[in-house]
């Protein structure tokens, strides 16, 4: 019975990933050692426990609220890369795509005021636009998404920068947008009472359930629907899709234009819950984006696995922002995601030895058993 449950994909996907956790962790404590070893542990175990390691009850709750408000967003563009993956498209454009989110969504809700569900679908409108222009070039034109998406990510940053500079939208005392509570009250994510729950973290919106909502529909999608089977067979063979009568080139498209709604999205998500303003001066890509690819690899490249994941990942990197900075970087919680993930890539190795011992194991039984029998 154990040997059954270690050869399914999804057991051997977990501790694949867990691997990866413990050994990233591990790399991150002896770096911490070589930097200062009085302090590397209590320096780990903050980065690890996050919310936990605060004072007081309602201060746990409400650094935990932080945590969440800042996954929901994560988890977007972890969909985004992971359903474009699926159908064998690297999305790595996700991050312009958060950029074209975050400027519709600021720019509906701050000059226009419109209610935070129009500018829920203005961002999404925006973001698919985005994604689309990426599948159309690489449907018709040949041109790698991986290129597209990058020249996009910094084409919409200053698009975005130049569009939100706008006296209408900006803060004539920063160079951030005008605070989103004040500007205009009802473009901002309902809380639906969560936010009583962490200590009156009004930063913990409607965005947090119904970024895992999504998670689920997009796996529904991907494995329950004749639509989601011909995105995936797209991916699989391009040829073999077009024989079988699948329309391969309005596949790609379609795909990068969800892939891209999902990621801007995920800008309003946080942008409209008041976490964040925009810096209209901001000179690089938001790491959101690329983050996103970091939580769909740990995640297996699954939807539903990417919801844990961008949890870890963003514990850890808020859990990085509490370690004693006079004695180590914040940045040392990105290392360890960077590990993380680079260790991921050595999955499928983790899972041929896992199936290679699971073969052994079961040869020699049934060698004993023959012996028994005989």
């Amino acid at each position: 019975m154990k040997q059954s449950l270690f050869k399914k994909p999804a057991v051997q996907t977990l501790l694949s990933s867990l691997i990866c956790i413990v050994a990233g962790l591990l790399v991150g404590f002896i770096i911490l050692t070589i930097i200062n070893p009085s302090g590397s542990g209590q320096a780990i175990t903050t980065i690890i426990l996050n919310f936990i390691t605060r004072s007081s009850g309602p201060a746990k709750l409400k650094a935990f609220g932080n945590t969440l408000a800042k996954t929901a967003p994560l988890l977007m563009c972890a969909l985004s890369v992971c359903f474009c993956y699926k159908v064998g498209l690297f999305n790595i454009g996700a991050a312009g795509q958060y950029e074209a989110g975050a400027c519709a969504a600021l720019f509906m809700a701050i000059s226009v005021g419109a209610p935070w569900y129009v500018c829920l679908l203005a961002a999404a409108a925006a973001g698919a636009v985005l994604g689309a222009i990426s599948g159309f070039l690489k449907a018709y034109r040949n041109v790698n998404e991986v290129i597209s998406g990058i020249m996009l990510n910094w084409i919409t940053l200053y698009l975005t920068n130049m569009v939100l500079s706008n006296p209408a939208i900006k803060d004539p005392a920063s160079p951030y947008t005008k605070p989103l509570s004040s500007a205009n009250a009802k473009g901002m994510l309902p809380t639906l009472g969560l936010d009583a729950l962490f200590a009156n973290n009004r930063y913990v919106t409607l965005a947090v359930p119904l970024a895992v909502i999504i998670a689920i529909l997009i796996w529904m999608i991907l494995e329950k629907t004749r639509f989601g089977y011909e995105l995936r067979a797209t991916g699989f063979n391009k040829d073999a899709s077009r024989y079988a009568g699948m329309k391969e080139k309005r596949n790609i498209i379609v795909t990068l234009a969800m892939g891209g709604a999902l990621a801007a999205v995920g800008a309003a998500f946080l942008f409209l819950s008041g976490y964040q303003q925009w810096s209209t001066t901001q000179t690089s890509v938001p790491g959101m984006g690329f983050n996103g690819i970091a939580a769909t690899f740990l995640g297996g490249l699954s939807p539903i696995g990417t919801i844990f994941s961008s949890f870890f990942i963003q514990s850890i990197t808020d859990g990085g922002a509490l370690i004693n900075r006079s004695l180590y970087p914040a940045e040392i919680s990105d290392l360890i995601s960077a590990v993380i993930i680079y260790l991921c890539g050595f999955v499928l190795f983790f899972k041929t030895v896992m199936n290679g011992w699971i073969a052994k194991n079961e040869e020699k039984k049934a060698l004993k058993a023959k012996g028994g029998n005989a």
